[in-house]
């Protein structure tokens, strides 16, 4: 008999690349040793049995006799395979072996908690939670309250100022996000107190965007500065639950808790301090916020799921354009009422659908998940969509900014620069982040012309027309060249 390399993997799964040759993966079987673990088991493992086509689990024997006809000469034409040994169960046995596995089969305390331990960053089928998706929605209210105030300072002919109370407000928006969704890929384990303090975290985005109208018309930072330590402060007490059982991480998950309590209390005391100090103190807080992650990752890293984490960031990006989609409803709202141009904003209506669209179609193009293969290029996609993001909510500012340039509500000179600019920071950034590397020449020259050729719209008497024309043209750019592996 020839000794031919196959590899057993009883539980998930089996990346072929990590062998040179064969790959032998369970589906479903039977686990005598976790029956003990839970009285539930035994009718979850005969529940799972039922699905299967030979009505039974698999055992041992199953994937030993497999084993020996690929070690043996019969087998000898058979290379580069993954064999399933599910009994025609398949993958879909194996998913819901996994939840089992988190949730069933592991100790409950007596408080109905599930160990708060590492997720496996190749879990197989890993996709956006309920729970997740259910945070999304509160973030659909900070942001379009953010992007309506931008609107109502620039109309009101005060761009630098509410540039940068946008900025600041919208780095509480998706600083905020962002640790949750980082923290959930590590370690969520949906039991009741993780339930309890995402919805903790919710309401105080609630109360955040609450803030946000006296933060761009008094500089009124208080109800902000609060309820954005009610967010931190709840997932703070996620890291040190997550402390107790992380392993390697654990240094990690203390950091992450420290370095966040410790700039919460500097948060709080910034309040204290006179207005003009008080912006100062707004940067280097930012930035002690930036550090912590950093500082945290290099002491030991925390897994990540790449599809799980971009999966997220893309659902984000739809939230955000869909504020560009409002702004084009919002603008045939305008259409009705107004006798004397309705042509020239339907033509708005229509051209940023067309311009969002394309957003939409660049954002999508590359695989995300190749951009983040380490902690420092993870790092650098995760501060770098901070401009991406706040370029898709200004953006449907600008659109209102136009409308109302149409209707005669502003007069600002060069207004389409408020949408023309977010377009461009946009295109940028995420061609710099994750276009760049799996593109070739014509695409990487493509994109970056587009994005500067946006900025020229302003200057012809065409509003919004040029824009519309080079982002459709970036789009077939992108479909006739195709993603470099």
């Amino acid at each position: 008999m020839s000794a031919r390399p196959a590899v057993w993997c009883p539980s998930t799964r089996t990346d072929l690349s990590a062998y040179p040759d064969l790959a032998v993966s369970a589906g479903t079987m039977t686990r005598t040793s976790l029956r003990a673990q839970s009285d539930d088991v035994a009718a979850v493992m005969a529940a799972i049995a039922e699905k299967n086509p030979f009505g039974r689990l698999g055992v041992p024997e199953d994937m030993a006799r497999t084993v020996a006809f690929l070690a043996s000469d019969d087998a000898a034409y058979i290379t580069g395979q993954e064999i399933m040994v599910a009994g025609g169960g398949g993958a879909g046995h194996l998913t819901e072996l996994s939840a089992i596995d988190r949730h069933v089969m592991t100790p409950e305390s007596r408080f109905r908690l599930v160990p708060m331990t590492p997720r496996d960053p190749h879990e197989a089928g890993r996709a956006a939670s309920t729970l997740e998706l259910f945070f999304d929605l509160v973030f659909v209210v900070a942001v379009s309250t953010a992007a309506a105030q931008l609107h109502h300072g620039l109309s009101e002919g005060h761009a630098l100022d509410a540039i940068a109370n946008y900025g600041f407000v919208f780095f509480g928006i998706w600083w905020a996000w962002m640790n949750f969704t980082w923290f959930a890929t590590s370690f969520d384990t949906d039991d009741w107190l993780y339930r309890v303090l995402t919805i903790l975290q919710m309401g105080g985005v609630l109360v955040f965007a609450s803030g946000i109208g006296p933060a761009f018309g008094e500089h009124d930072y208080s109800v902000l500065v609060i309820a954005y330590v009610v967010m931190r402060g709840a997932l703070v007490a996620q890291w040190l639950r997550a402390s107790r059982l992380s392993g390697p991480t654990r240094r990690a998950t203390l950091i992450y808790a420290t370095g966040i309590a410790l700039v919460q209390v500097l948060w709080l005391a910034s309040l204290l301090l006179p207005s003009g100090v008080f912006t100062v103190a707004l940067i280097v807080l930012i930035a002690a916020e930036l550090i912590v992650p950093i500082v945290a990752e290099r002491t030991g890293t925390t897994p990540w799921h790449p599809h799980h984490i971009t999966e997220r960031y893309g659902l984000f990006t739809l939230i955000l354009l869909g504020e560009s989609l409002l702004a084009s409803a919002n603008a045939i709202i305008e259409a009705q009422r107004d006798v004397e141009s309705p042509g020239r904003l339907i033509g708005i209506a229509a051209l940023t659908l067309i311009a969002t669209a394309a957003l939409w179609w660049i954002y999508f193009w590359p695989p995300h998940h190749h951009a983040i293969r380490d902690v420092a290029s993870s790092l650098a996609y995760v501060y770098g969509h901070f401009f991406v993001f706040a370029a898709a909510g200004a953006f449907s500012a600008g659109i209102e900014i136009e409308t109302d340039v149409l209707t005669g509500h502003t007069a600002l000179p060069y207004a389409s620069f408020a949408y023309t600019i977010p377009l461009a920071v946009f295109v940028l950034g995420i061609w710099a982040l994750a276009i760049r590397p799996h593109a070739d020449r014509v695409v990487n020259t493509a994109l970056p012309l587009a994005a500067l050729l946006v900025l020229i719209d302003p200057l012809i008497p065409v509003p919004f027309a040029l824009t519309a024309v080079i982002l459709a043209g970036a789009v077939v750019v992108l479909v006739w060249r195709r993603v470099r592996a």
